[in-house]
């Protein structure tokens, strides 16, 4: 059964640092492009950062260029997301998965599968 856990997350002030952690059981992440979402109630899902490990390629949303850094060990079957210079405008609750189709970079959450049951990023002062 392919199954997403996610540990990580918490609590920093703006320009702090977290960083998300996403471990794939049933599943091996490098055979499939992962992403990183981030939803805030009342909004759709955001896809914020991507990696196909096993081509070795990265994206990431306007949002995040130059602040977040995703990456994956493969021999851990982990994919994490390093967050950097935090915002306010960061918090929500972020999750991963793992793209069930071709389509993975533009970041459509019913292009995926196996969601990480989610955990809480919160900037604030």
């Amino acid at each position: 059964q392919e199954q997403t856990v996610q540990s990580g997350g918490g609590s920093v002030q703006p320009g702090g640092s977290l960083r998300l952690s996403c471990t794939a059981t049933g599943y091996i992440v490098s055979s499939y492009c992962m992403a990183w979402f981030r939803q805030t109630p009342g909004k759709e899902r955001e896809g914020v950062a991507f990696i196909y490990s096993g081509a070795g390629v990265t994206h990431y949303a306007d949002s995040v260029k130059g602040r977040f850094t995703v990456s994956a060990d493969n021999g851990e079957n982990t994919i994490y997301l390093q967050m950097n210079s935090l915002k306010i405008e960061d918090t929500a609750m972020y999750y991963c998965a793992p793209s069930a189709r071709g389509r993975c970079f533009d970041g459509v959450p019913a292009d995926f599968t196996a969601w990480g049951q989610g955990t809480q990023v919160t900037v604030s002062s």
